[in-house]
């Protein structure tokens, strides 16, 4: 095991803050994991890791050792890559987008993508909820949506205009509403990563360009969107959403366009990464491939 693999090994640990996640995904034998630690322990000279029957925590050495190693195999990735920009690439890349913006958009486009990087394995986690970047071993994830405060890179790839809307069965028992006063006698599909938060109501732009909410009635809260369209086609009320994903429906009348100047501000579409000197040469590539995509998709 040479030093290179002894600091990914680390530093992985140091992040997950347990060998058995670690050692899984690294794809080796958890007992080889905690040898090759010790061993570099014993080469520093000093213990990096605190371990406890519940979780592994990093010394105060052990945080200034993480911070080197980050860095000097930053230095490594960059310096390969200095000569791989004619290598075709290789290896493992782990992303997660949500699953509408994945089947709708990503995805058919993939094969173009794949063919271009035989030699790459793209493993892609589809689903709204928000995954841990760093525990969860991801080399990149698309948020959709306000972003949360994190220590993150991210880099900004486009924004998709939302729609109103609610299915003709609906609108024929509550009728079609054309003020934000008459909201008051309608039903609101509420949608939220988080189900025991207290539901936002319908969102429209103010006069001054920010967001606003009008407190809405609603039966149902769903945490998935393909739930969330699904809950407005059955008719159990009003649903806001990007309307790229439901222009065919609208087009067959399955949905119908309501409140047009009441809409909700567009969602940003962001990708988010580690430490920009972190890239593999395969991520720069997937993220410079998924903004093309998006640019042409939202254009």
């Amino acid at each position: 095991m040479d030093q290179l693999d002894a600091m990914r090994m680390f530093v992985r640990v140091a992040e997950l803050k347990s060998f058995t996640r670690a050692a899984d995904q690294l794809a080796v034998p958890k007992a080889t994991l905690s040898l090759t630690i010790r061993r570099l322990e014993e080469r520093l000279g000093t213990r990096l890791l605190q371990r406890t029957t519940r979780r592994v925590q990093l010394t105060p050495d052990g945080r200034l050792c993480y911070e080197r190693c980050q860095d000097l195999l930053a230095d490594v990735e960059e310096w390969q890559g200095l000569f791989q920009q004619t290598r075709q690439l290789g290896g493992r890349l782990r992303v997660d987008l949500p699953s509408r913006l994945a089947r709708l958009l990503v995805i058919p486009r993939l094969p173009a993508f794949l063919s271009q990087h035989p030699a790459l394995t793209l493993m892609l986690s589809t689903t709204d909820r928000r995954v841990d970047l760093v525990r969860e071993g991801f080399d990149c994830v698309v948020r959709v949506g306000a972003l949360e405060s994190s220590s993150l890179v991210a880099r900004r790839l486009g924004e998709l205009r939302q729609i109103n809307c609610a299915s003709p069965a609906y609108l024929a028992r509550h009728g079609i509403p054309t003020t934000l006063a008459a909201l008051s006698r309608h039903q609101l599909i509420h949608y939220g990563h988080d189900l025991g938060r207290e539901p936002g109501g319908f969102e429209f732009m103010g006069a001054d360009g920010r967001a606003e909410r009008y407190p809405m009635a609603g039966a149902l809260t769903v945490n998935d969107s393909e739930s969330y369209l699904a809950a407005a086609l059955a008719g159990l009320g009003i649903i806001q959403l990007p309307e790229h994903g439901v222009s065919s429906l609208l087009a067959r009348g399955e949905l119908v366009a309501i409140l047009p100047e009441w809409q909700a501000p567009p969602l940003p579409i962001h990708v988010l990464y580690g430490h920009r000197r972190q890239l593999a040469p395969r991520v720069q590539a997937f993220i410079q491939w998924l903004a093309d995509v998006l640019e042409e998709a939202l254009a």
